[in-house]
């Protein structure tokens, strides 16, 4: 048989690939070969950055980058834990929630509407370095500080965007939350 015919029957055989959970050690599945032909993409502007601000209609606030999710959690007999830099951060960002409400005229129509509907979050990190940190790994305290400075339940949130950036002197978090439909 030629050689580019194994190869063809190679490529179009199941194959069987084994996976690995704590349910099921030894389960292998059949997947079918297949090849994955991309083609090459322009880069993507970023989009336009958010001011600072508050309105009826959101809050937009500029806050400290989330601390990693390696510091963010310890392991105190067997359980997982918010670690006491994870706390750290919740308080300041709870903090630094209720001093821009204060300066809002509107801040009791903007609570009522987060508290009567879903909510949408953009979140855009500044690192210091591309590769350093992942994008989703400061969402979780970083969404859950923001709520809980805010007195919502963060499951309201039904829409998140999260975008990376580079900023070498000023790394940061621009956290935009509005209701879901208006950002």
């Amino acid at each position: 048989m030629p050689t580019f015919r194994r190869q063809a029957q190679r490529a179009s055989a199941p194959r069987t690939v084994r996976t690995t959970s704590y349910r099921n050690a030894d389960k292998k599945i059949v997947a079918p070969r297949t090849s994955v032909k991309t083609a090459p993409s322009a880069p993507m502007p970023a989009p336009p950055s958010p001011q600072p601000t508050t309105g009826h209609d959101a809050i937009l606030l500029t806050l400290p980058v989330p601390p990693s999710i390696n510091h963010q959690y310890a392991t105190v007999n067997g359980r997982r834990l918010l670690s006491s830099v994870g706390r750290a951060y919740k308080a300041h960002v709870g903090q630094l929630v209720w001093l821009k409400l204060a300066q809002s005229t509107d801040r009791a129509s903007l609570l009522s509407r987060f508290q009567s509907e879903w909510l949408a979050l953009s979140i855009r990190f500044y690192f210091t370095s591309a590769l350093r940190r992942d994008v989703d790994g400061g969402l979780k305290i970083a969404q859950d500080a923001l709520c809980e400075g805010l007195g919502i339940n963060d499951n309201r949130i039904v829409e998140t965007h999260l975008y990376k950036h580079i900023d070498k002197d000023n790394p940061r978090i621009e956290v935009s939350l509005a209701p879901a439909g208006n950002s």
